[in-house]
C-alpha cells in the first residue's frame, strides 16, 4: 500500500481499537447487565426503534449533541447575555442524556464483538463528556461562568471523539436496528 493509498490516522486508530482484545473482558463483564436492563423483551424493542422502522438513538444524540454545540457556540459568541441561555442548553443536553445511553445501550446489546468493543470506548468517552457538563451546569449554577464555559468546552471536545465512535459505529459498521423491509425495497430507477 502506497502512502497515497494509506488510511488516515484516526481511520487506523479506529480499526485497532475494533481489534483490541483487552476489551473483551469488560465487554463480557457488563454485557449480562447491559442485556438484562435494555436488550431483550419488549423494553428493547421500544428503545431500539423497532415500532418506529429504524433506530431512535442518533435522533436522540442529535438532541445532545446538538445542545451542547449551541451552548458552545453562545458561550463564544453570545457574550454574558447569552450565560442564562447557554446553562439551560447544558441542562437540556444533560436531561436527554439517560434516555440516548438507554437507546444506544439496547443497540450496543445486539451488536459483534468488535462493534461492541468500540461501543464500550464510546460510551465511555461520552460518560466523560457528560461528567464534564455536568461539571459545567453546576459551576454555572453558582455563578463561576467562566469555569462553566471551560468545561463546557472541554466536554465538547471529548465529546467529538464520542460522536466519531458513534459515527463510525452507525455508518462504516452499520451497528443500528431497521426494518427489514428496507433491506429488500427495489432500488429507484
Amino acid at each position: 500500500m502506497s502512502s497515497v493509498d494509506r488510511p488516515p490516522a484516526i481511520v487506523r486508530w479506529t480499526l485497532r481499537l475494533e481489534q483490541t482484545a483487552a476489551l473483551d473482558k469488560p465487554v463480557r463483564a457488563i454485557e449480562p447487565s447491559i442485556r438484562a436492563a435494555f436488550g431483550t423483551g419488549k423494553r428493547a424493542s421500544v428503545l431500539r426503534g423497532e415500532w418506529l422502522g429504524h433506530a431512535i438513538h442518533p435522533v436522540l444524540t442529535d438532541v445532545v449533541i446538538g445542545t451542547w454545540t449551541s451552548a458552545s457556540l453562545l458561550d463564544l459568541f453570545g457574550g454574558r447575555t447569552s450565560a442564562a441561555a447557554a446553562q439551560r442548553l447544558v441542562g437540556t443536553g444533560l436531561l436527554a442524556v439517560g434516555p440516548t445511553a438507554w437507546t444506544g445501550w439496547a443497540e450496543w446489546s445486539a451488536a459483534g464483538t468488535r462493534e461492541k468493543r468500540v461501543g464500550l470506548v464510546h460510551a465511555l468517552t461520552n460518560g466523560v463528556a457528560i461528567g464534564a457538563y455536568a461539571a459545567s451546569w453546576v459551576a454555572r449554577r453558582k455563578g463561576a461562568h467562566r469555569t462553566g464555559v471551560g468545561l463546557g468546552l472541554a466536554g465538547m471536545a471529548v465529546s467529538g471523539v464520542g460522536a466519531y465512535l458513534g459515527g463510525h459505529l452507525a455508518e462504516a459498521r452499520k451497528v443500528g436496528s431497521h426494518d427489514p423491509a428496507y433491506d429488500n425495497a427495489p432500488t429507484p430507477l
